[in-house]
């Protein structure tokens, strides 16, 4: 919030009402979301529930793209087709990895869906901000979520403040997660909900090269496919 602020006061804008409804209608989606994939990974399969999330954040705002009438070229549909069969692929953990065990499949892959629609719901609700609204729409959103997280907590009895030594790592991920929807909302405004949302869905590559090459941890089989999948599916969308 601290560094979005500081983009908002320089960058010229003139939101309205409305872009602030939107805002934080995403915050709420969002914070819902990411609510719901805790609850399902802590009583699910990861290699379940990851792959559901993540292609339900996928295939909703695709489906609210062409809904609300963005018609993409052939070549893209085609590319948005294989970047969700990519997304599902990158998102399956690799044979072998830990998983939590569960007492009810079902809940877990409701909770997945409802976590996906979630994110998903995160991306159409920006959509909907105007072009002059600037960052202020992330400001409403971020506002929002904190006022739930902080909300859901309370309820809940968990502690709001991390533990010390986790401080620094959670500094560090509000500052990559708020950079990441501010280029999300730059892009957004720049293309089509249907082309950029999907791409952005395809963020578990990066997960997984970052976690080969800093945690030493080997590609499975689906997941190398997956990454091939993923390379072509943008040089798709991207060349429309």
């Amino acid at each position: 919030m601290a560094i979005l602020l500081t983009v908002v006061w320089f960058d010229p804008s003139d939101p309205t009402a409305a872009d602030f409804a939107w805002g934080a209608a995403a915050g709420v989606a969002g914070g819902t979301g990411v609510v719901f994939f805790y609850r399902a990974l802590a009583g699910g399969v990861m290699s379940v529930v990851a792959p559901v999330t993540a292609v339900t954040g996928a295939v909703v705002p695709v489906i609210a793209g062409l809904l609300l009438g963005e018609r993409p070229s052939t070549l893209a549909l085609v590319g948005i087709g294989i970047a969700v069969a990519a997304v599902a692929l990158l998102a399956r953990e690799a044979p072998g990895a830990e998983e939590h065990p569960t007492a009810n499949r079902r809940q877990a892959f409701l909770l997945a869906l409802g976590a996906g629609a979630g994110f998903g719901a995160f991306f159409v609700l920006l959509d909907r901000t105007g072009d002059d609204a600037g960052m202020w729409p992330l400001v409403a959103s971020r506002s929002t979520t904190f006022v739930l997280a902080v909300g859901v907590a309370l309820l809940l009895r968990h502690a709001i403040v991390p533990k010390r030594g986790a401080v620094g790592l959670s500094l560090d991920t509000g500052v990559l997660d708020m950079i990441a929807n501010v280029l999300f909302l730059v892009a957004n405004r720049e293309g089509l909900l249907a082309l950029v949302a999907v791409i952005t869905s395809l963020y578990p590559a990066s997960t997984i090269a970052l976690a080969q090459i800093f945690l030493g941890e080997r590609l499975a089989r689906h997941q190398l496919v997956g990454l091939a999948l993923a390379a072509v599916a943008v040089a798709l969308i991207a060349g429309t």
